[in-house]
């Protein structure tokens, strides 16, 4: 964490270089919340490419170092949002899954099903599961991420479970 703060204190201060370190440090993880949660390739790079380059220019305003992450993780979440609405005014059918995110090993009948139904929850289910479950973050963190109240999170992730798991069944 501390090469991290010292990093963000020298990336507001201009240093690219420091600026690519804070990069890679997040990258795996605003990559992964974004493709659970947007579910194409093109969409979650597009997503975090556009926090990114966002996270670049606003990092001089960021009033506390050691929030980086939180910070970058809340402009991730309001670009999938802003996302979530373009698909809405989509009449495209954006709940199919594609090929690239199913695993490679060989399926069985019931991992498609769960892929399936998992893509039937709505965005916010999705992203909800994706952070606590397959990403492992608290609802705290989430609350953090998405402006979500931490008791909201946990009950929407409460609904979310029970739900996915009464379509299994």
């Amino acid at each position: 964490m501390e090469n991290i703060t010292h990093d963000v204190i020298l990336a507001k201060n201009g240093d690219k270089d420091a600026f690519s370190r804070l990069y890679s440090t997040i990258y795996k993880d605003l990559y992964h919340i974004a493709l659970y949660s947007l579910k194409t390739k093109e969409d979650a790079q597009d997503a975090v490419s556009e926090t990114i380059i966002d996270a670049y220019i606003g990092i001089k305003s960021l009033k506390t170092p050691e929030a980086f992450k939180v910070w970058a993780f809340k402009i991730l979440s309001a670009k999938i949002k802003r996302k979530y609405q373009e698909y809405a005014k989509s009449t495209s059918d954006i709940d199919k899954i594609p090929a690239h995110l199913l695993p490679t090993n060989s399926l069985d009948e019931e991992s498609i099903e769960i892929m399936d139904e998992f893509s039937k929850l709505s965005a916010e289910e999705r992203m909800i599961i994706s952070l606590s479950i397959i990403m492992g973050y608290t609802s705290e963190e989430i609350s953090d991420f998405t402006g979500i109240n931490a008791n909201t999170v946990r009950s929407k992730l409460m609904r979310a479970k029970n739900k996915l798991k009464m379509m299994l069944e």
